[in-house]
């Protein structure tokens, strides 16, 4: 069994107990995810199975969608609503679609953010949150991150009470915290702030209506149907750029060897995948850092 299946995360699992899920249930010890989701985010979660495993890396670097919502008001420990209150400020005035508005675009396209203390950034070769769990401070380390869209989905024109909550989707790269974001939004508007819900609509080419829940899946084991719901390695690369190669320069591919560059593909700095002549991929290449003229494999995928 291989492949990519698209899994919408039900809340309160984490991205490893997915995994742990997933290879109960299809007997498999080959799965790994695509991006960790916090437990009380729901949503598109591709889980990789088999061969599938070697290609995370290139699912993980894909841009995220997310629909979330901002609270203005207070703060937490986590910068979402399962933490603790950490610093109150009742909305004093009236808030404009305005300033909200110039805020988001603001915060639109490269910016900086420090991941949160509960995060599963490694520091010293520690998660943050190891340290958070035992009281510890420490610096965590800025990211340049890129955020191609801020979208506020809400029609008010005028937001006003103690606390203010609003719906916004945000697509970034990876790295981005939409937690994070929320609390940036909050500190631009003047107020302590934190994500008050958040669902992962998108990451990459998959969305929310590629997904299956769990007890789909259960329904497909029960059928002996499983393979049916998993996308392809090449389905799921189908965003990278293919090279399609004759059957003795595809041997060498195999065997992992270095190349020079194809006459005839347009080359780009990025990853592409050398297809064999029945549309099989065998491997992922990418320009020679050192070597000019020359590609090399980044991931051999035959078996």
């Amino acid at each position: 069994m291989e492949g990519v299946l698209v899994l919408n995360k039900p809340k309160g699992l984490t991205s490893h107990d997915c995994v742990f899920k997933v290879r109960k249930l299809l007997r498999t010890k080959k799965v790994g995810h695509t991006g960790t989701l916090d437990p009380d985010v729901t949503g598109v979660l591709p889980i990789c199975i088999g061969r599938a495993t070697k290609i995370v890396e290139y699912l993980t670097a894909a841009t995220k969608t997310y629909e979330g919502e901002v609270t203005l008001g207070f703060s937490t420990t986590t910068e979402d609503a399962s933490g603790e209150t950490v610093d109150e400020k009742a909305v004093s005035a009236p808030i404009t679609r305005s300033e909200i508005l110039q805020v988001l675009a603001s915060l639109t396209g490269t910016i900086e953010q420090t991941p949160p203390m509960y995060s599963a950034v490694k520091v010293n070769g520690k998660k943050l949150y190891e340290y958070a769990r035992a009281g510890i401070e420490v610096e965590r380390p800025t990211r340049t991150i890129t955020i191609h869209e801020l979208v506020l989905l809400d029609d008010r024109q005028l937001f006003e009470g103690d606390t203010v909550s609003f719906r916004f989707r945000v697509t970034g790269s990876k790295g981005t915290y939409v937690r994070t974001l929320a609390v940036m939004i909050g500190e631009k508007l003047g107020y302590p702030a934190h994500m008050s819900d958040l669902i992962r609509t998108g990451s990459g080419a998959f969305t929310l209506e590629d997904c299956i829940t769990f007890e789909e899946l259960e329904n497909y084991v029960e059928q002996e149907k499983v393979q049916d719901r998993l996308l392809s390695i090449e389905q799921a690369l189908n965003h990278l750029p293919k090279l399609q190669i004759n059957d003795k320069l595809a041997e060498k591919v195999k065997n992992g060897a270095v190349l020079p560059e194809p006459a005839d593909f347009k080359m780009d700095e990025g990853p592409f995948l050398m297809m064999d002549s029945s549309g099989t991929c065998l491997a992922i290449y990418e320009k020679h850092p050192q070597k000019e003229g020359l590609i090399k494999p980044t991931k051999v995928l035959a078996i």
